[in-house]
């Protein structure tokens, strides 16, 4: 599968929620509507994941934005989802999405890690 972002902005983003998230990093992914990448995966992790469902169910986010633009609650920032083992942190930017898995960790380093995405993919065309 042909990667959809540069490779140096794929290196900036890793190294970028790396610095972020810390040991607590488990996965990053970025994807557009016609594509998948798998940025990064934590060594202890077997690589036989569905990214393609979890990208199909976060692509939604690109037409949920709409829906969103002036409410009272301000501009969408990122989006979290909890689960048993950790959380997924999904962050869109234009015609990008990124979402970053985790371990369990303290919520306050969730808004980090999407501010680091967000920075990262204002600048991809």
């Amino acid at each position: 599968m042909a990667q959809s972002l540069p490779e140096a902005v794929a290196s900036e983003l890793v190294s970028a929620v790396r610095t972020t998230v810390g040991d607590e990093l488990r996965s990053i992914v970025h994807f557009t509507e016609e594509s998948v990448d798998q940025l990064y995966l934590r060594e202890d992790l077997e690589a036989e994941a569905d990214l393609v469902g979890f990208a199909d169910i976060e692509r939604l986010g690109f037409r949920s934005q709409t829906g969103y633009q002036n409410t009272e609650l301000g501009a969408y920032q990122f989006t979290m989802r909890a689960f048993e083992h950790g959380y997924l942190t999904r962050v869109i930017e234009g015609d990008h999405g990124v979402f970053v898995t985790t371990d369990p960790m303290a919520r306050d380093r969730f808004e980090e890690a999407a501010t680091a995405v967000r920075e990262v993919l204002e600048d991809v065309e």
